[in-house]
């Protein structure tokens, strides 16, 4: 079975960013970080709450001083970029790149570069691939999470995690129960002279059972209801004078 690919922050400039590219990493089942020269040393007081709970990930956390260093035990290199930068490689997508992970049976890295400006040049040169996100061409800012959310989120496809767990909805109600309430409703209707003209009853009365047994409402049940409010706060305004 292949092993989870290593995620390595190059040269990342703000503990806040580090800690929720953890948060990202481990919601989908990574915990191996690598830190290239963080700006601000490491450990940063800052990550930690921004990680909101993936301190397995912060505490594992490695540093090193150069890419070479940290990826030196990874057969396949990637790099994560928007542009290729002068470095003629292969480009793929995060899920091509997920396939062929999952496929390798040596390490796996996954670089991803600072805030600011990204990998350089030299950084990209020691991958063997480049991924690159399809996105709007006119803006294609990303932030470091957000990178990294994608990349770990098309790894975790194929590494069976258990989906969250799902609420049981209360089971709906038996229709002698929805007739009671219509049938309540349309008597406090009729008390309060909102069937009219007479000619409409029995269209009026048709679109409000309508709305009263199914979700989505058009414009018509909309105006229905209103209709209904309107008529019982007419008939509470009578009581009050």
């Amino acid at each position: 079975m292949s092993q989870p690919p290593v995620i390595v922050l190059v040269r990342p400039q703000l503990g806040e960013n580090i800690g929720k590219a953890a948060r990202a990493m481990l919601n989908f089942g990574l915990v191996e970080m690598r830190l290239v020269s963080p700006r601000d040393g490491w450990p940063n007081p800052s990550a930690g709450p921004a990680a909101s709970g993936a301190d397995i990930v912060l505490e594992r956390a490695q540093i090193f001083e150069t890419v070479a260093d940290a990826v030196a035990d990874c057969a396949y290199v990637y790099a994560t970029t928007v542009r290729k930068r002068g470095v003629t490689k292969p480009v793929v997508t995060p899920e091509e790149a997920a396939r062929d992970v999952r496929a390798a049976e040596g390490r796996s890295a996954i670089l991803f570069g600072p805030e600011r400006s990204g990998l350089e040049t030299d950084d990209v040169a020691l991958a063997r691939t480049i991924i690159t996100v399809p996105i709007n061409p006119e803006f294609g800012s990303l932030n470091l999470a957000q990178a990294v959310i994608l990349v770990a989120y098309e790894w975790s496809k194929g590494a069976a995690l258990a989906s969250p767990p799902t609420t049981d909805l209360d089971p709906p109600a038996p229709q002698d129960e929805l007739e009671g309430m219509i049938g309540q409703l349309e008597a406090m209707l009729d008390q309060s002279g909102y069937y009219f003209p007479p000619d409409r009853v029995p269209t009026t009365r048709r679109t409000l059972r309508t709305l009263l047994t199914k979700p989505g409402w058009t414009s018509q049940e909309v105006r229905t209801l209103r209709g209904v409010l309107s008529a019982l706060r007419g008939r509470k305004l009578h009581r009050n004078e």
